[in-house]
């Protein structure tokens, strides 16, 4: 919290030196709102982040073109504040005000199209919308297979989104498949006490639970369970 309250701090005085400089409706503006909503929006003040990416967002509407890669970005936050308060709807428009852009303005392989389905596949994956959720989070895939080397840690997250809409939809073998492709490459880019295994083994335990196969979900429950003990303070 301490960092986030200094971050903030940073960010207001910064924008009282913009303030003395600068015309209230210049593009800068937009930047030091949206810095300070990132923050917010961090610390779980949801409100404040919306109220400071709105601000951002009506410079951004005077300032540019409406087809500006920037838009994108704006409507992307605005979004996220959404999802993170479960609105989920109102989020999905969002997003997909931002997709569009992106679309239209970007190469069909560049890695902002992948966070938009990345983004979009999640909502889809709160609503219970698996098939779209799936459809999403397998383009947002492509995407990232295409632009990372083959043990990045974004393509085990990748592959773990899509291995839990498969838990999800009751589809465990597939579960497994994904969720074991994710495992591997976090296992080879993280340390081995790294909270990422531990919910990496979490996910794969839960499968093996549902299956019925309860000592096999217990093993990885274990192995989940020391990693958080060696992580957190004794």
């Amino acid at each position: 919290m301490g960092d986030y309250s200094k971050a903030l701090e940073f960010y207001e005085k910064s924008h009282k030196i913009l303030e003395k400089a600068l015309p209230s409706n210049h593009p800068d503006f937009a930047n030091s709102y949206n810095n300070i909503g990132l923050v917010y929006n961090n610390m779980g003040d949801y409100s404040k982040a919306l109220e400071f990416y709105e601000k951002s967002h009506k410079i951004i509407e005077k300032a540019l073109p409406s087809n500006h890669p920037d838009f994108a970005i704006s409507y992307n936050n605005i979004g996220q504040v959404y999802n993170n308060m479960g609105d989920y709807s109102i989020a999905l428009e969002f997003y997909e005000k931002s997709l569009k852009i992106r679309e239209k303005a970007l190469p069909s392989n560049h890695p902002h199209l992948a966070t938009s389905y990345n983004n979009i596949g999640g909502v889809y994956n709160k609503m219970g919308d698996y098939s779209i959720a799936l459809e999403f989070y397998e383009k947002d895939l492509e995407i990232k297979k295409k632009a990372l080397p083959p043990n990045h840690p974004d393509l085990a997250t990748s592959y773990n989104n899509i291995g839990q809409v498969y838990k999800n939809m009751g589809d465990y073998s597939k579960a497994l498949e994904f969720y074991e492709k994710s495992h591997k490459i976090f296992e080879k880019a993280l340390p081995p006490n790294h909270p990422h295994l531990a919910t990496s083994y979490t996910c794969i335990g839960l499968v093996y639970n549902n299956m019925g196969d309860y000592s096999k979900a217990l093993e990885f429950y274990e192995k989940s369970h020391q990693i958080d003990e060696k992580a957190l303070p004794s």
